[in-house]
């Protein structure tokens, strides 16, 4: 009886810890931009290839005592 017991027991934590388990590992899928179609032909179009930003300096600002002491 208390074998049973045991048996029964160690089932339930076997399948709770495996549900566990199968939940924590889970990965994150990509999203997909949404692909348009030509209006003529039907099929998708080619995505226009976007020129690279060039990077601005960075200024830095001087801080005066008022406003180190301005609270937001």
């Amino acid at each position: 009886m208390a074998n049973l017991m045991k048996e029964l027991v160690s089932g339930v934590v076997e399948s709770v810890l495996k549900e566990i388990l199968k939940k924590a590992g889970g990965t994150t899928t990509k999203r997909q931009k949404r692909q348009t179609r030509s209006a003529t032909t039907g099929r998708f179009k080619k995505a226009p290839a976007t020129k690279a930003k060039v990077a601005k300096k960075q200024v830095s600002r001087r801080r005066t005592a008022a406003s180190r002491s301005k609270t937001s």
